[in-house]
């Protein structure tokens, strides 16, 4: 099922630059994210029951650039992961309940066991993207995410502002 709906995300074009008071209220499958550095659009899966995030992104041999997974978790806690069975490098962005970017974890190596701990046990959201997209971009602490899975009462970035 994942790696239908990363083929399928690979034929709308979405990891862009853009002047985000120009853009539609947030969608389901699209991941915004700003800091100081610019903002930033990411089409994503939602991964956001123990299936789908035990599954993540395991065997899946291509991820469009423009492309990435976004992992929900009913509450902030403390969160590890491992490339075992991943097969591409990704960066791991490790995000509060606000919605605000506590850790990044940059290029994972593809079939590592090694465990990749969040660095804190406050997070409620894990967005994965293509290794070295998030140095290239400037994502990094305090980088602001915007999805609608966020708790909106709790956003820094409320997907309606």
């Amino acid at each position: 099922m994942f790696k239908a709906s990363l083929i399928a995300l690979a034929s709308i074009a979405a990891l862009t630059a853009f002047p985000l008071a120009a853009q539609a209220a947030c969608r389901e499958d699209r991941v915004e994210v700003r800091g100081d550095w610019g903002a930033a659009r990411f089409r994503v899966s939602v991964a956001d029951d123990r299936r789908e995030r035990a599954q993540g992104l395991m065997h899946v041999e291509e991820l469009p650039q423009q492309a990435g997974m976004l992992f929900v978790y009913d509450r902030p806690q403390r969160v590890s992961f491992w490339m075992e069975n991943t097969l591409i490098p990704l960066d791991m962005i490790f995000v509060d309940a606000t919605g605000v970017v506590r850790h990044v974890h940059a290029e994972a190596v593809p079939l590592d066991r090694t465990p990749i701990p969040g660095g804190s046990n406050d997070i409620q959201y894990v967005l994965e993207i293509n290794g070295g997209v998030a140095e290239r971009f400037g994502i990094a602490e305090g980088t602001e995410l915007r999805h609608p899975a966020i708790n909106q009462d709790l956003a820094v970035w409320p997907c309606e502002e």
